[in-house]
């Protein structure tokens, strides 16, 4: 697979497949393409060439209609400062993606205070995301990620902006809850402890992929 800006490659070389339930961890430098290579797995950005496949279809020959329903409806996405939308309530927040794809209001907050439950989170679920720390916003944001069962949560430095025991908690919660819901998580991190704890783990450099002998958690 490649993906360029222009006449600047930013993913020269890269081969990955992922499974249900696996976790994957892609490290590398800033600016050695591991970011480009996650949104263009995820159908964000589109390949220059070679191939992106989500079970068995390829997400080059969808419109931007099927593209939107699939990020929706069968993805999930964590970002590094967890992008909360600051109007609406923690609930309200973690209830987003079953909202945009069509469910009812009552059954989507009650689906999102089960999942803010087992985050630990109900007693902030009436909260805004200006009222919550940065280790609960990012719980937050990993809630709103699986609360729809995706097939796949995308995760951008997940913890980067998290100190070391908010980054360890977060990561534990979001990794278990992924696993117990048959969810592939692939994670892009620059810290090698986060790596650690996937499944298989790659480094990308001058946007080649490269796939590393790991044993993890």
């Amino acid at each position: 697979m490649e993906l360029s800006y222009g006449e600047t490659p930013a993913v020269r070389s890269a081969d990955i497949s992922l499974f249900r339930g696996e976790v994957a961890a892609i490290t590398g430098q800033s600016g050695s393409g591991k970011s480009s290579l996650l949104y263009c797995l995820a159908g964000v950005l589109p390949a220059a060439r070679g191939e992106v496949r989500f079970e068995g279809r390829l997400l080059g020959e969808l419109d931007d209609e099927a593209l939107s329903t699939l990020r929706r409806e069968r993805f999930g996405f964590v970002f590094q400062y967890g992008e909360l939308l600051p109007e609406l309530t923690v609930e309200e927040n973690t209830a987003l993606p079953l909202r945009l794809a069509g469910h009812r209001k009552a059954p989507a907050l009650a689906a999102a205070g089960e999942v803010l439950e087992r985050l630990g989170l109900a007693n902030l679920r009436d909260r805004r995301p200006s009222q919550v720390s940065g280790g609960q916003s990012q719980r937050v944001a990993v809630a709103r990620a699986l609360v729809h069962k995706p097939a796949v949560v995308f995760a951008d430095e997940p913890t980067g902006s998290l100190d070391s025991a908010n980054a360890t908690a977060v990561l534990d919660e979001f990794l278990a809850l992924a696993r117990s819901q048959g969810t592939a998580v692939l994670l892009v991190t620059h810290d090698d402890q986060v790596a650690a704890r996937a499944d298989n783990r790659y480094t990308m450099c001058d946007g080649v992929l490269t796939a590393q002998v790991w044993e993890g958690a």
